[in-house]
């Protein structure tokens, strides 16, 4: 369950992301930002695998935090910080600025 939860907050943010750069850029550039996403999760993703295969046994916590969950959960917490400060216009709302100078009358 816990493994759906990271994977449908992976979706999400992918969709986030390609929405604003859509909006903002144009569509390949949107793409761009999805293949982007999508390959540093599955690299982070094998990565995180063997960090947590040298850590803890198959098991790992219990039924539902075994290894996969959490590696998928190291993984989780890098990209957090990695995309935070990759996206920060996203995440910080300078985006917002730039749009009120643009859209505002002149005098």
């Amino acid at each position: 369950m816990i493994i759906a939860a990271i994977f449908f907050l992976h979706f999400f943010f992918a969709l986030v992301i390609f929405t604003k750069r859509w909006q903002y850029e144009t569509v390949g550039s949107a793409f761009i930002n999805m293949a982007l996403i999508g390959i540093l999760f599955t690299v982070g993703w094998s990565i995180s695998s063997i960090i947590s295969k040298t850590l803890m046994t198959p098991k790992g916590f219990g039924i539902y935090f075994d290894r996969d969950t959490f590696s998928l959960t190291v993984l989780t917490i890098a990209e957090y910080f990695f995309y935070r400060f990759y996206y920060d216009d996203i995440f910080t709302g300078h985006d917002k600025g730039i749009q009120s100078q643009q859209t505002a009358p002149s005098a």
